[in-house]
């Protein structure tokens, strides 16, 4: 078999249907599907089972698992050459497989990566985020985009490893947040080809709110803390970005009380940034209705990760712990 993939999920019955359906499409037949549930029960159990006969599929249930444990038991019953990882929130177009294995035969990789998406129908909530995610001027395009800041490193909601590769260097760590760019640092240091299959895209439906999306991305921002822990070679200049675009802010913010004409001049920056932002988004998005709403998540995002890694950087020095503390789960196939 080609590939295996390996989906961590908890709840989210609607995300599963959908990845499911989608996968039922696929112009690509040899893979397998296995669905490794962390849930409080086994209730998306009956979700799967619809989905038997149309797929080669295999269900697994382990309450409380995270999403590395999920993915690591997922492996474990895997049967194709390729160990492919999807999440849940996760649409995948149906050539998907085919532009994957035609870029292969060109290009061999042990490990590659592909960008996320937004469909046309996503609500603009959806869409800003996207934009915020992936664009050039907020993240630099490191999750995916051709022009990037940085070697690119793969992400868990889109990423596929040689199964003796990912066996051979310890599967998923322990890590609650970040576990899947701290894998593929191993991978690359060990000396594993991995690259980005830029056609090799999926839709990625992320976050429904902005209160949500704050919180998750705080809590990134607190993961490239204990990712550096780890790897000293990852925290560069473009991930202080946030924490100096919050520092800036709050600048700006005493400035208003303290000086309010240098608070005007202070803020032609921001506010010329902001603007790039809304004109990039309305030529990708050809609308300025969602161009509103990636400004808006792309001021959430810099100040969520930048709070996160401002936070945790301080109380890791605080507390004197200059090393991630959890240790890297043992795999063997």
């Amino acid at each position: 078999m080609k590939f295996s993939i390996i989906v961590p999920v908890f709840k989210r019955e609607d995300e599963v249907t959908e990845l499911l359906e989608s996968l039922t499409a696929q112009n690509f037949s040899d893979f397998e599907v296995i669905i490794s549930d962390g849930s409080p029960d086994d209730s998306l159990r009956r979700v799967v089972d619809q989905y038997r006969e149309a797929l080669k599929l295999n269900y697994i249930y382990f309450k409380g698992y995270n999403a590395s444990e999920s993915r690591n038991a997922g492996c474990k019953q895997a049967k194709g050459k390729f160990l492919v990882f999807f999440d849940s929130d996760c649409i995948i177009p149906e050539d998907y497989f085919s532009k994957v294995c035609s870029f292969l035969s060109q290009t061999p990789l042990d490990a590659f990566g592909g960008p996320d998406a937004a469909k046309d129908d996503f609500n603009n909530t959806m869409k800003g985020i996207n934009y915020a995610m992936t664009s050039l001027f907020t993240t630099g395009g490191i999750r995916g985009k051709k022009r990037h800041v940085g070697k690119f490193l793969m992400r868990g909601f889109n990423m596929a490893v040689k199964k003796e590769v990912f066996y051979e260097v310890g599967g998923f760590s322990g890590m609650d947040v970040a576990e899947d760019i701290e894998l593929s640092v191993r991978i690359n240091k060990a000396g594993y080809e991995s690259g980005l299959i830029p056609d090799a895209f999926v839709f990625h439906k992320r976050k429904s709110n902005f209160r949500k999306f704050f919180k998750q991305l705080k809590m990134h921002g607190k993961g490239r803390i204990d990712l550096f822990l780890r790897h000293r070679d990852q925290l560069k200049l473009i991930h202080f970005f946030p924490s100096l675009f919050l520092a800036y802010l709050i600048f700006l913010l005493s400035l208003f009380f303290f000086n309010y004409n240098l608070f005007l001049i202070g803020a032609l920056p921001v506010g010329f940034y902001l603007i790039l932002i809304f004109i990039d988004a309305s030529l990708k998005y050809k609308s300025v209705f969602p161009a509103f709403y990636s400004v808006a998540a792309s001021f959430i995002m810099l100040n969520a990760y930048g709070l996160g890694l401002i936070q945790n950087g301080l109380s890791r020095m605080i507390a004197g712990k200059n090393q991630e503390t959890e240790k890297l789960e043992e795999l063997k196939n």
